[in-house]
């Protein structure tokens, strides 16, 4: 994040990926105002796919036109399908800082943010009822954004150690849709993962670690922090088949992603987790 965010500022809503129900962003915004913030709802709506929210080109110029207007934070009205599509039509090393907040799908958008140097968060998203029908996990959105938190303590140790690194990650399925692509690369050396998912069944989860440990994904990594698997089925098992190996301290039930009362966590940014103790910290405020 380029600054904690204050009332008084502005912050444009973007719809990259899937359209919003008009009622969700709606009630969304009037959370957003209720913080003191100055909010500009997005523009595309629409489009012959109806998983999209708008042609490719109308997505990305909507993207870019918001993050280079006279705004604090550009936030993502929801996630679903679709940011895989129009992030190659993004000038990356072009934009300047700003406070970004997304996840799901988003974290195509966050990858490519984090790889130019611009720390963002993984949070909920106010055209989504995990923000809207949920006090909890805007209070902790809020408090990041506001206040900036830079501690947690949650979770239950997995693989016991501590570890420093960028924290980097987000929704699994999403990274490994990434493998290939023009600008991808393996996180930084020492690399902090955040890792979740909903909706995978074990074997597809499988499918998807195995993907990332063949591409060197995992290589540079040092810590693990995993967070929901809402609707993906007992992966207990998978998780400690595919990751255990990697011989890195990991944290799992940290509480973040497609789950109730979730984190919102920075991404880009220096941290160190102990999993024996359960805490993830910032190394910077």
């Amino acid at each position: 994040m380029s600054r904690v965010l204050r009332a008084g500022d502005r912050v444009a809503l973007v719809s990259p990926a899937g359209p919003a129900l008009p009622e969700k962003v709606a009630a969304g915004v009037a959370v957003l105002r209720s913080w003191g913030l100055e909010v500009t709802t997005p523009v595309v709506a629409s489009w012959s796919l109806p998983y999209l929210a708008g042609s490719d080109n109308a997505r990305a110029a909507e993207f870019v036109s918001a993050w280079c207007s006279d705004v604090a934070a550009v936030v993502c009205v929801r996630g679903g399908y679709g940011c895989l599509r129009m992030t190659d039509l993004v000038p990356w090393k072009d934009l300047p800082p700003r406070v970004f907040v997304g996840s799901s799908d988003v974290t195509v958008l966050h990858t490519e943010l984090n790889q130019v140097g611009l720390p963002t968060v993984f949070g909920p998203m106010p055209g989504t009822s995990d923000f809207v029908d949920d006090p909890v996990a805007q209070q902790r959105l809020r408090a990041l954004l506001f206040e900036g938190t830079s501690s947690w303590t949650a979770g239950t140790a997995v693989v016991a150690g501590t570890a420093r690194g960028v924290l980097t990650g987000g929704n699994a399925a999403l990274l490994a849709a990434g493998v290939g692509g023009p600008r991808w690369a393996p996180p930084v050396g020492g690399a902090i993962a955040l890792l979740e998912d909903v909706g995978e069944e074990p074997y597809r989860l499988d499918r998807i670690l195995t993907q990332l440990l063949r591409a060197g994904w995992f290589e540079p990594v040092s810590g693990i922090v995993l967070g929901s698997w809402t609707g993906c089925g007992d992966v207990a098992s998978v998780l400690w088949d595919r990751l255990s190996g990697l011989e890195v301290p990991i944290l799992g039930d940290f509480g973040f992603g497609h789950c109730a009362g979730q984190w919102s966590l920075p991404l880009g940014v220096a941290a160190e987790l102990d999993a024996s103790a359960g805490t993830l910290t910032l190394l910077r405020a």
